[in-house]
């Protein structure tokens, strides 16, 4: 049995081509960081946002 990787696929319009960028918000008043990977489709330039997490000792 052989398994193949997901393609990742933009909800809006079913395109394949992204582009990878790194993100980080901090929060209102500056205690955490929130570090995000997004994926922009190259077709409709929809935003997808993946989340690895955060800390409170994060402060670059």
């Amino acid at each position: 049995m052989t398994y193949e990787t997901p393609q990742l696929t933009c909800p809006l319009c079913g395109g394949q081509d992204f582009s990878r960028e790194e993100a980080r918000s901090d929060s209102r008043w500056g205690w955490t960081t929130h570090r995000m990977t997004l994926m922009i489709c190259g077709r409709c330039s929809h935003v997808l946002h993946f989340y690895g997490g955060n800390s409170i000792f994060d402060f670059d």
